[in-house]
């Protein structure tokens, strides 16, 4: 069975934000909800880096150990997802988190946080798989017709990948090895043109 994780090429990212854009679309998340976003640490400084982060869907995941109604379930794949029937908003998945992927919607009364929501590998809800309700609730259930979540689809320097955690790493070594023979040289091009080469899985 896979077991599904993110990863984010830092060397790659160029923070165009097509990944955010992607995961909003896909899934109409509502206004004030960025389930994925990209982080630059040094902006403008030599060493700038971005990475693109969401929920991780963490091995042991914080947000299902302080959950007081245990909405969150994890699934055959490791997939974290979440039950919106059964939130109360009470916000320690959110203070758990160290990904700060639980987010509530900006549009709720004073003191009133609403039904929690994350991101979902592209995975849907408990709703039965591609119906109306899942997807009004939880977005586009990629994972159930053989693909992969929308964000590492369109990332266009594929510095986002999603996957089996085995494949994911086997492409993440492969990249860092060749780098390793380039003397050192990060080269962007030079590394789109190896990929162009490499069969894809």
């Amino acid at each position: 069975m896979a077991n599904m994780k993110f990863l984010c090429d830092s060397k790659r990212c160029i923070e165009c934000n097509g990944c955010v854009t992607a995961c909003k679309n896909e899934n109409e998340v509502e206004w004030g909800v960025n389930r994925r976003r990209v982080v630059t640490l040094n902006d403008g400084e030599p060493g700038e880096t971005s990475i693109s982060v969401a929920c991780m869907h963490c091995s042991d995941a914080p947000c299902m150990a302080v959950c007081p109604t245990d909405c969150f379930y994890k699934t055959d794949d490791g997939i974290v997802l979440h039950n919106k029937d059964i939130c109360i908003g009470c916000g320690y998945c959110l203070f758990a988190c160290p990904f700060g992927a639980p987010q509530f919607p900006s549009s709720s009364a004073f003191g009133e946080r609403g039904k929690m929501d994350k991101c979902t590998f592209c995975a849907g809800g408990p709703e039965e798989d591609n119906s109306p309700e899942e997807y009004a609730k939880y977005g586009a259930n990629r994972i159930a017709e053989g693909k992969l979540p929308m964000c590492a689809e369109l990332c266009s320097t594929k510095a986002l990948l999603a996957g089996d955690a085995n494949d994911v790493s086997d492409i993440f070594r492969e990249r860092v090895v060749y780098r390793g023979h380039n003397d050192g040289a990060w080269a962007m091009e030079e590394e789109l043109a190896y990929d162009a080469t490499q069969p894809k899985a």
